[in-house]
Order: C-alpha cells, then sequence, then structure tokens
C-alpha cells in the first residue's frame, strides 16, 4: 500500500496502511495519529495485518497462522502469556490469511483446510468480531482462546485457576495450600447463565462476549471451560465445542459472532449480547455459512400450562444442525426464540433442568411460527405423583442435596465439602440437605434412609424412584429393602463416558430409575424404622472420585 506514517504504541512501532472514508474503499495516503475514528484502518508489518479500530484498541494477526499476536488498549499490550499467542484451538499452524476492507468494517479471513476463521473490526469501536466455521472433523477446533499477560487483573474469581503445588487429579485439577481446589473446567455458570466473561480493573475490562452457541452441543445447561488465570497469565475461552460430560454429537458449520471486547472497567455494551447483537453489516462481508437476519426464523408460544410456578421453565429448540432455547415467562409461560436457522426442531420444554414436554416445530426463513398454548400432562412431571415421602423435589439437577452448589467449582475433595457420609432419617427436616448430591461406589455407597410406614403402607408393594442427571464409569443405584430384599443391578442408561462428577458438572441424560418393592420387604411394626440402603454398582472406574458415581436429582417412595 503507497503512504505510510510511522506510529508508535508502547515500544512497538509499525507502519499503518491508508485508512479509508465510510463508504469508501481504502485510498493511499498518510493516516491520522489521533485516537479517533480518523486513524481506522491497516497496514502490513511484514509479519501481522495490524488493525487500528479507531479508538483506543490497535491489534494484529498474523499473516501466516492467523494468530491474534497483539492486542493493545491505551497503549497497554494484553494479548500473550507463557510466550503463546491467542488463537483457535491451540493455534492452527501455517493458513491462508487475507484482508480487506469495506468502507468501516475490516475484514480479515484465515483459512485452515476445511477450517474458516475470521476477525472484523469496526471503525470507532473497542471490539474485535470473530467468527469460527469448522466444516468437518478434519480439524480439531473446540475453542478460541484469548491469551491475557500475567499481572493486569486480579486473580480473585472464585472459579478461576491457578496453579498450585499439589495436583490432585488428571493433572488438571490443584489443591491450594489451603485445601481448596481450583481447575480451569469449575466455570459455575451453565451458557444460559451468561452473556460475556471476563476481568476488570475498574478501570479497564478484557471480555468475551459469547455467541449465541447454535452450533455448540450440549443445549441451555451445559457447563464448559470460561476462564482461567496461573502465574503467567490468564485466559477467556468461547467454546465451540467441548466433549466433558458432552450430551451431543459435535456439530459443525459457523459459529459467531462472538466478541472481544475492551472497555473502561464497565461490562460490554449489551448491545452485543447474543440474542441482540445485529450485524446487518457483516451480511455482506463474505463469511462462509453467514446466513443474515432475513435467512432466519422466530417461534414463539403463547403460554405453558400445567407449570409448577416455583420454578423457572426454558423452551429448547435442537436438531442435528443448530439449538437454540428460551426462558418461558413465568407469569404464563410465553415464550419467543429469534435468529432460528430454518429447519424442523424437537421442541423441549424444560421444569428447572428437567424434560417435562417434547415436540416438533418447523422453522421457516422470515417467518414467525406461532404455538397455541402447550400442556405439560401433569404425567410428565414425576414431582405430580402422590408419594409416601420424596427427598427432593424433581427439577433435572441436585440442586438442594448436601455439597451440590460447591461440586459447580470445586473438586469433591474440598476442604469446603461437607462430609460425603451420613444416613437420613424422613421426617427430620433435613432430608434433603443431609442427603449428597453424589453417590460414589468408593466413597459413600451404601447410604442410609430411615422412614416408617402405617400398617396399611406395610401391606401393600410400592415403587421406589431414583432419578440421576448423570453418572461416571456407568455408576448406578442398586438398593437393598431392610437388609432382606435387594433389587436387581439396573441396565446403565446412555451417559457420557468423560469425567463429570470431579470437572463441575452434574449435566448428563436424565434417567429415572424404579425399583417395583414387594409387601414382603416392610417392616409390620409400625413404630420401627424401615431401612433403605442405596448402593453404587458398576464394574467400571477406579478409585475415591473416579470411581463408578452418579449425581441425585431426587428419591420418592410412591404411595
Amino acid at each position: 500500500m503507497s503512504g505510510s506514517n510511522g506510529r508508535s504504541l508502547g515500544r512497538r512501532t509499525f507502519v499503518l496502511g491508508s485508512a479509508a472514508a465510510a463508504g469508501t474503499a481504502a485510498l493511499a495516503g498518510p493516516l491520522a495519529t489521533s485516537a479517533s475514528a480518523a486513524s481506522f484502518g491497516w497496514s502490513d508489518d511484514g509479519s501481522n495485518y495490524v488493525v487500528d479500530t479507531g479508538a483506543s484498541l490497535v491489534f494484529k494477526v498474523s499473516k501466516t497462522n492467523g494468530d491474534l499476536t497483539s492486542l493493545a488498549y491505551k497503549g497497554t499490550e494484553y494479548q500473550g502469556y507463557g510466550g503463546k499467542n491467542s488463537h483457535v484451538e491451540s493455534g492452527l499452524g501455517t493458513s491462508t490469511v487475507t484482508i480487506a476492507q469495506s468502507g468501516s468494517t475490516i475484514l480479515i479471513s484465515v483459512t485452515y483446510g476445511t477450517l474458516k476463521h475470521y476477525y472484523a473490526a469496526r471503525s470507532g469501536e473497542n471490539n474485535v468480531y470473530l467468527w469460527t466455521n469448522k466444516a468437518d472433523d478434519s480439524v480439531t477446533a473446540t475453542r478460541y482462546i484469548v491469551r491475557v499477560k500475567a499481572g493486569l487483573f486480579l486473580n480473585d474469581e472464585p472459579d478461576s485457576y491457578t496453579y498450585a503445588p499439589t495436583v490432585i487429579e488428571s493433572a488438571d485439577i490443584f489443591e491450594k495450600s489451603d485445601g481448596q481446589t481450583r481447575a480451569k473446567h469449575y466455570s459455575k455458570l451453565r451458557v444460559m447463565d451468561y452473556n460475556y466473561i471476563g476481568w476488570t480493573t475498574g478501570s479497564v475490562g478484557l471480555w468475551i462476549v459469547r455467541s449465541n452457541h447454535e452450533k455448540a452441543s450440549g443445549g441451555p445447561f451445559y457447563r464448559s471451560l470460561l476462564r482461567h488465570q496461573s502465574a503467567d497469565g490468564g485466559g477467556l475461552y468461547e467454546i465451540l465445542y467441548y466433549g466433558e460430560n458432552q450430551t451431543e454429537p459435535e456439530r459443525f458449520g459457523l459459529q459467531g459472532p462472538y466478541v472481544i471486547a475492551l472497555t473502561d472497567g464497565g461490562a460490554p455494551s449489551s448491545s452485543l449480547y447474543a440474542g441482540t447483537l445485529t450485524t446487518s453489516w457483516a451480511d455482506s462481508l463474505g463469511i462462509s455459512g453467514y446466513v443474515s437476519a432475513s435467512g432466519r426464523g422466530r417461534v414463539a408460544g403463547v403460554g405453558i400450562s400445567g407449570r409448577d410456578t416455583a420454578y423457572a421453565y426454558t423452551v429448547g429448540l435442537a436438531n442435528s444442525a443448530a439449538q437454540y432455547w428460551g426462558s418461558a415467562r413465568s407469569s404464563d409461560g410465553y415464550f419467543s426464540i429469534a435468529g432460528v436457522l430454518p429447519g424442523t426442531y424437537t421442541l423441549t420444554v424444560f421444569k428447572g433442568e428437567l424434560a417435562v414436554y417434547t415436540g416438533s416445530v418447523t422453522v421457516t426463513a422470515g417467518a414467525t411460527t406461532t404455538l397455541n398454548t402447550i400442556a405439560i400432562a401433569s404425567s410428565n412431571d414425576p414431582s405430580n405423583a402422590s408419594a409416601i415421602w420424596r427427598i427432593n423435589n424433581w427439577d433435572g439437577t441436585p440442586s438442594g442435596f448436601k455439597n451440590a452448589d460447591l461440586m459447580t467449582y470445586a473438586h469433591p475433595s474440598d476442604v469446603r465439602a461437607a462430609s460425603w457420609t451420613g444416613n437420613v432419617v424422613i421426617g427430620s427436616g433435613t432430608e434433603t440437605s443431609s442427603f449428597p448430591c453424589y453417590l460414589w461406589k468408593d466413597v459413600n455407597s451404601g447410604i442410609i434412609v430411615y422412614f416408617k410406614l402405617t400398617a396399611a403402607q406395610a401391606a401393600a408393594a410400592h415403587t421406589l424412584r431414583i432419578g440421576v442427571t448423570t453418572a461416571y464409569a456407568n455408576g448406578r443405584p442398586q438398593v437393598v429393602v431392610n437388609d432382606t430384599w435387594t433389587s436387581a443391578v439396573p441396565a446403565a442408561p446412555t451417559q457420557p463416558s468423560t469425567r463429570s462428577l470431579t470437572v463441575g458438572s452434574y449435566r448428563g441424560n436424565n434417567n429415572t430409575f424404579t425399583y417395583s418393592v414387594p409387601a414382603s420387604a416392610w417392616l409390620t411394626d409400625t413404630s420401627s424404622y424401615n431401612t433403605l440402603k442405596i448402593y453404587v454398582a458398576s464394574g467400571s472406574g477406579t478409585t475415591s472420585f473416579l470411581s463408578a458415581g452418579t449425581s441425585i436429582d431426587a428419591i420418592d417412595l410412591l404411595a
């Protein structure tokens, strides 16, 4: 490019190419040096494309492999720890990297085999917009990670990890000297719980604003890596596909935009959030797999009847190509899910995280599919069944059980965890809070539930139900009543094959085990406690917290 203007940023000196007036192609000539839209443009420093957003952000992308090699905000370099760049996965390798400017937008395109990745900048914005299109499984690409220099942000987040003296599991879970545990897996938040993740000093904020995850897997309740910090720096993730405790196959196609946003300390603008971000300016950029708003549809439901108003309800759409979700309004169950790719989807209504209705819906580009009131049958919610006693309510999660909240951001061995053993007495008022959220073959198998029955109840057979949310190493419950009646070992349901309970995830496939207990198993003395012992059966797993295990949703004895 002809014309240049030497400009320094900290200790880095580079040459800026010519800027373009809004709506016109780039012209040769010097650039203004002020931090304003007038400085918007790009240059080639020999190794990188250098983009000045015309605000306070300048970033560089390697011409060799598409790595983000510099992220400088107000003269401070934020990119890089441990000598590593920011990039897709752990770096793509030699790629074809090109740059183009169209008016107030600059687009850098990276091609590596069948994978295409994009960076975009807008004049006057301190944002980097990113898209990643993984067409097939020929390329390992499961994340984008922004690698941040050490010392720029405090490592004070409860779900952020630091390398600690003691490795307690698989070289990626650590114990601090105070007995607390840390791992990059402990995200604490489900996908639907956050719009962005990052850090702030109060005067500078660095964030990743997540995409709508339409090509990700696992649904709205999935947890995966979000951020980590260590002695040599920190990382912020946008997970494109994560296999840990994953319930769905990988989806392929374009994911994005997700956004690296720099601020003056506050949260990123809500206009960038998934579901509200409009990118009509990207419609004509030629991004592979890009579908504009006009090529998408919407699903709206007038309401949901049969709900338990004590719980939040979520509506999910999923097929092999895409996934979406939206919250149902608490007053009447109305929901609206926009920006949906055309196709036929399975529609699922979740009470908490428990599926209580499934149906089918077809979405057409440019149109709204309106659904009449969805009626949840009473029999679809197991909480509606009459029970002699029940421990916890059925909502598809272990919430309420002992240690349940801690387990989304700590290892079961964490010093903050209450004892995993201890028995439960029905009628004590502490049935749920004293029952452990997880059971392991090698840790607390054989938990005992004590309960009394009336003479009429003891004279009849009853169905016992145990609901689980995931399992590790095919762990599933086998029960013994009064040391005289033992159930068969139930068949193992389909569950993810990876770690789960030790990496902050209880979200697998919900399953209900039922046991038909004959009347002969009960004690006829109504003043005595019956005993229910719950064991974990499986020939898989290793020892301790990696022995076969399962996460509990609810337990009840039906009337």
